[in-house]
Order: structure tokens, then sequence, then C-alpha cells
């Protein structure tokens, strides 16, 4: 059997589409549940429309929604979406197949969108670019929950997401570390496609990428390996925040010197953002090919890119230093 799980916060606009679209699947899943995490709207009316199992919680983020979701479930395969997502129709169809691999403990699917502003498309090419390091992979790391699959004997007896995490932000990716730490096998799929309303603004795409950096410090003390490499990130990511950093603080201090070092280090900062723009000559390449009109945006969004993230994972270090004594759930499997 196969339960589809899917946590909601008012989500009342968009939970129709992708309920429609679950409801629609080559393969039908055996059960879905959708989790109302004490939303304010008309969350729980939607999915009581659709005829699907519903519950209500109060509100305690996604993690805890989603563990919610899978202890009630039937089935002895979890699939997790999320409420802004629609499922292509063969998506159930794909991300259960390779579980018929008895080695299979969880897999994981792609993201694409319709929309047609550039912001959300270049966030599209950010995602592409993650799905082509993973293709060819026998196995992964890294399995994010807006399409992802797990046995639930296997997600139950480890604790499930850890609900130290209160938003959406990096919990499924400290889940499937901990997972593949322990030495089970994790696969993508490409192909198990959702479709997704990316970030439609500068300011949301700047406000998520500053709290992935800051929810991924608390993500790499528990799973240091990770902060050297993952299946998905780019390694080129790592020193394009450097680079950021380095060129500003080089900037600064270059007003804080004697004339002719002050120079020296406007210059040296100036060549460190332009080594940064420099470094994502293969990710253009690869936006040229795929959607070109992206380019007029791309070296300026990796730009802020690497400063939200690197801003937000040097916070997220130094709140987390003085959190110390910190513990995950799971860490009871």
């Amino acid at each position: 059997m196969i339960s589809v799980i899917i946590p909601v916060y008012n989500g009342g606009r968009t939970l129709p589409a992708c309920l429609r679209a679950l409801q629609c699947q080559t393969c039908p899943p055996d059960q879905i549940i959708v989790v109302d995490d004490g939303s304010t709207d008309d969350t729980v009316a939607v999915a009581t429309t659709f005829g699907v199992t519903a519950l209500s919680q109060s509100n305690a983020g996604p993690a805890a929604a989603r563990n919610r979701g899978a202890q009630a479930a039937e089935g002895d395969i979890l699939l997790f979406t999320d409420a802004d997502c629609a499922p292509a129709p063969d998506w159930v169809e794909r991300m259960a197949a390779p579980f018929a691999d008895t080695t299979v403990a969880g897999t994981k699917g792609e993201y694409r969108t319709h929309q047609q502003g550039l912001i959300p498309r270049f966030v599209q090419q950010e995602y592409q670019d993650r799905y082509d390091r993973m293709a060819g992979q026998p196995q992964i790391d890294f399995v994010d929950t807006y399409s992802a699959g797990y046995r639930r004997d296997l997600f139950l007896a480890a604790g499930g997401f850890d609900t130290l995490f209160p938003t959406a932000s990096v919990e499924d990716q400290e889940f499937s570390f901990r997972l593949a730490e322990r030495g089970y096998r994790l696969v993508y799929v490409p192909g198990a496609i959702v479709y997704h309303q990316h970030d439609p603004t500068l300011g949301e795409y700047i406000r998520r990428k500053f709290w992935i950096g800051f929810w991924k410090a608390l993500v790499t003390r528990r799973h240091p390996a990770r902060l050297v490499r993952d299946s998905h990130t780019p390694q080129i990511l790592k020193a394009q925040m450097g680079l950021a950093a380095l060129g500003g603080a080089l900037l600064l201090s270059s007003g804080m010197t004697m004339p002719k070092a002050s120079r020296g280090a406007r210059v040296s900062g100036w060549l460190s953002w332009g080594m940064l723009l420099l470094s994502g000559l293969r990710f253009y390449s690869k936006i040229l090919r795929r959607d070109a009109l992206v380019l007029t945006v791309a070296p300026s969004l990796l730009f802020l890119r690497a400063w939200a993230l690197g801003l937000g994972f040097l916070l997220g270090n130094l709140r987390f230093i003085l959190w110390q004594g910190v513990k995950f759930h799971g860490d009871r499997f």
C-alpha cells in the first residue's frame, strides 16, 4: 500500500490543485493524508471536500505534521509532497517503482514550474543544476520532501523528521543525511515530477536562501561530513560564499587602512567579487542552453544568493554555538 502525506498551513488556495493531481494518477495511492498544521483558513474544509483523510494539530511546523501523517498512514510506502505542489500524473508510479528493490530505503523526485517570471525560472535552473549532479549516482544522501518517498517502518524507526526545525527549512535534508550515514540506500528518480510555484519575487528568494543558510548551520553541526560534500550541493557554491565574504571584508577594510594598503585591499575585494561571478560560467552555459533569457538575471542572483546563504550560515552558527548541548530527537535512532 502507498500513502501520500501532505502537511499544510493555510494552504486552502493551493491544496485543491495538489489533491486533484493526486486523484488523477496512473497508479492511484491507497491513501491520501492531509495534515492541517493549525491553519486559520479553509484548509480543513477543502481537504474534506476531496474525501481524503484529514488530520488536524496545533501549529507545530511541517516536520511535526509529516510525522503525524506517517504515524496515521496505513501504507508500507510513504510518499511526501507539499500543498503548493501538483504532482505529474505518473508521479506516484515513478516514486514507488524503485521500492521493488529491497535495498532501496528512500526516493527523491524533481521540481518543475509553469511560471514565466525570471526569478522563478532562475530557481528552476538551480534545481536542474542539482539534478544534473545527482543523475547517474547509484545512491544519494539528500532528499527534499516536495517529492520524497520512504519505507514506513524505517521512517518510524528513525524517529521521523526532527521537530527542532520549526519551519520548512532543511529538516528533510537532516533526515536523509541521518539515514545515509547509517548505510541506507536513497535514490534519485528522474522524471518523478511535481509542479511548484517557486519564489516569485527577489525578496522571497533572498529570504528563503538566508533561512536555508541559517538552519543549515544546525544540520552541519549534527552531520559535519556533509559540510564538506553531499550529493546535492555543488562544491562551487561554497567557494562563492567564501568569495562573497572575502570581497566584502576587503572592501570594508579598505576604508580603515593607509592609502596605499587601502588601494590594494579595494582592488583585491573587487577581484574577489569578479571571481565569484566568473565562477558561475559553467552554470551560465547550462542556462544558455535551457533558458537563455534567464542569463539576464543569473549573475546578479548568483551574487545575492552567495551573500544570503553565507550570512544566514554565519548567523546560524553564532546562534547554535550559544545553544550548546542541542539534541536532535533522531539521536535516539
